[in-house]
């Protein structure tokens, strides 16, 4: 199995380093390792609770967001111009070491 690495930038500046398998969610890694990210609708793209800010050089290497995805965008609090549901992120090797920022309005109801 090949793992995928990824830098999570936390609201605080803080980078906490993880891994995924190859084909896993962004969401399900970012859980593991700790973000804030509630995935309230299990990746069902009804919610905008796993928003995060992709890093601009890793950005076009993910395909095109669904319209669904871009509604959603719409919704959340700190959009930016490479926002993306981190539910809708699958890894692959071409995303080994992709860059994430986890948005400062982010909130997981989970975790009070």
């Amino acid at each position: 199995m090949n793992l995928v690495r990824v830098s999570f930038v936390t609201a605080e500046g803080a980078r906490v380093e993880a891994q995924g398998a190859d084909g896993a969610s962004l969401l399900s890694v970012a859980q593991a390792a700790g973000m804030p990210l509630e995935g309230t609708c299990e990746g069902q793209m009804a919610c905008s609770t796993c928003h995060v800010i992709v890093a601009a050089e890793w950005f076009d290497k993910l395909p095109s967001a669904h319209a669904d995805e871009e509604d959603m965008l719409d919704l959340a609090a700190g959009v930016a111009r490479t926002s993306r549901l981190s539910c809708q992120i699958l890894l692959s090797e071409v995303l080994d070491g992709i860059e994430v920022r986890i948005p400062g309005e982010a909130r997981d109801m989970q975790r009070r």
